[in-house]
């Protein structure tokens, strides 16, 4: 039965971010710090279609953001103790919020600005429905 939540997705997403992590760590763990940046994002950071996400629970939502947290402090050889904020300045990474909140951003503004017929129909439709 489909219930229309994001739930699967999510772990899914999870489930292949340990997968890729691991699989890099295991191949590139002496590489230098660019190396493993440019990797790392592209990679781990699979994250395409989450701005479609909008039927989730927070304790899913924590779970990935667990799980990217790890990843950047396995993959680039931090204590688990480590602040996350500290970290992340110093990798020039964004966290998972700003992540979702780019991506959200970015399909709206490709949604209300396509050229695309059935995407303006599509438009008008929500916006006649109050979405």
């Amino acid at each position: 039965m489909n219930n229309m939540s994001d739930t699967a997705d999510i772990e899914r997403k999870i489930r292949n971010m340990f997968m890729r992590c691991n699989v890099l760590d295991t191949r590139f763990k002496y590489c230098s710090l660019s190396v493993k940046r440019v990797l790392f994002r592209t990679y781990v950071l699979f994250l395409y279609n989450i701005a479609l996400w909008t039927n989730f629970t927070a304790t899913n939502l924590n779970k990935l953001k667990a799980c990217y947290n790890k990843c950047i402090k396995k993959f680039f050889g931090f204590c688990r103790l480590d602040s996350m904020t500290q970290i992340l300045i110093w990798l020039h990474l964004s966290s998972l919020d700003t992540l979702l909140h780019t991506a959200r951003i970015s399909f709206d503004k490709q949604y209300s600005t396509s050229s695309n017929c059935l995407v303006q129909y599509l438009s008008q439709l929500m916006s006649y429905a109050g979405f």
